[in-house]
């Protein structure tokens, strides 16, 4: 049994480099989870000060990533299927399996509080935070959003005729509030990240044409391209992570230094996308794709996995070193989602993930692929 489904998501005839950009992004995302848990677990990370070190110095360009990637497919959702119908599929894809996955996670921290990290973090008041302040409730404000700045994105340009120049310089506007509220400590929930992230996912529809045509893959594999970026990104990145570890916080730079932080962000993803480019040209790492292509299933259930896999490496393994805990808590917690994600397609429980049933990936795996 194929519990990863990886002909079709090979065969997929979508833009496959874009997979391996979500790919690289997922996993950054789940190393800093992985990481944080292993802090709250109470383990000695001073001994092992390169962990912290991968996790400050590749923290500034994640999430923006997932931002300009979901921001390209805007125009051409619209085109294709005009307001109402790409707002039904945010509702599908996005803000459904926040609510599934965001009540399952609850509901578990809840029953099980005495065995987690997040004992006295997590009550009753944390549904209601699912949607009017997500980051209380973890990993979810990413799906909270993504959903509310497609729609309010997609809606202006629908109702209000705002053309990207216009989304773009508003997007500035909200990229440089969101600062302010930030630096002066002023809460003002799931506004924070629509405000904070609205910037990313306009350039990604800015640059959506050039990005999915194919001149950009000649330009983004070119060998004098990607050394400039790549000396661009080690610089950056260098004094990102000294500033942020001398504030002792990741988000030092984030808050206090916006201008900083959108240089490295754009220089961060620029990479991002020439190793996409040159790993879908060259057919190499063809895992990435495939955890690229499933990374909003990863996103809804690694949190648990990682609290899950910890407590059984380490009480039932006694693993606990951090260097060789990490590495299997991170592979675990990006293989069971895909695995769990596939299992419920074949037993038709496709509904846990999206109200939009993927027949074509059910039709695929009954055919016995």
């Amino acid at each position: 049994m194929n519990f990863f489904n990886t002909k079709y998501i090979l065969g997929n005839k979508r833009h496959g480099w874009i997979d391996y950009d979500r790919g690289i992004s997922i996993i950054l995302v789940a190393y800093r989870h992985c990481y944080e848990s292993m802090v709250k677990a109470g383990l000695n990370m001073k001994d092992h000060p390169w962990l912290e070190y991968i996790n400050v110095f590749f923290f500034g360009f994640r999430m923006p990533l997932f931002f300009i990637a979901s921001g390209m497919f805007l125009s051409g959702s619209m085109k294709k299927y005009g307001w109402g119908k790409y707002a039904k599929n945010r509702v599908y894809s996005i803000l459904y399996p926040m609510l599934v996955w965001g009540i399952i996670q609850i509901t578990l921290q809840i029953i099980f509080s005495e065995y987690t990290n997040s004992k006295g973090d997590v009550n009753f008041r944390s549904y209601g935070y699912l949607i009017y302040f997500p980051r209380a409730t973890g990993q979810f404000w990413y799906l909270n959003a993504l959903f509310f700045v497609g729609i309010i994105y997609a809606s202006l340009r629908h109702f209000l005729n705002f053309k990207v120049m216009h989304q773009l310089a508003l997007g500035l506007v909200l990229y440089f509030v969101c600062s302010y509220v930030n630096t002066h400590d002023i809460q003002v929930g799931f506004l924070n990240d629509i405000m904070k992230y609205y910037l990313f996912f306009s350039i990604g529809d800015w640059i959506s044409d050039f990005l999915l045509s194919e001149k950009a893959e000649q330009i983004f594999t070119s060998g004098k391209f990607i050394t400039f970026i790549i000396v661009a990104f080690i610089i950056n990145q260098l004094i990102f992570t000294k500033l942020n570890m001398m504030h002792n916080t990741t988000y030092y730079v984030e808050n206090s230094v916006p201008l900083f932080f959108l240089l490295v962000a754009i220089v961060g993803c620029t990479l991002s996308i020439c190793v996409s480019f040159s790993l879908k040209r060259n057919q190499k790492l063809k895992f990435l794709r495939v955890v690229g292509f499933n990374s909003v299933h990863i996103y809804c259930i690694h949190i648990l996995v990682i609290s899950v896999s910890r407590q059984f490496y380490m009480k039932f393994l006694h693993i606990h070193n951090p260097s060789l805990l990490i590495v299997l808590v991170l592979i675990t917690c990006l293989l069971v989602p895909v695995m769990t994600y596939n299992i419920f397609l074949r037993w038709n429980m496709w509904w846990f993930f999206t109200l939009k049933k993927p027949e074509d990936e059910i039709a695929f795996i009954r055919s016995g692929n």
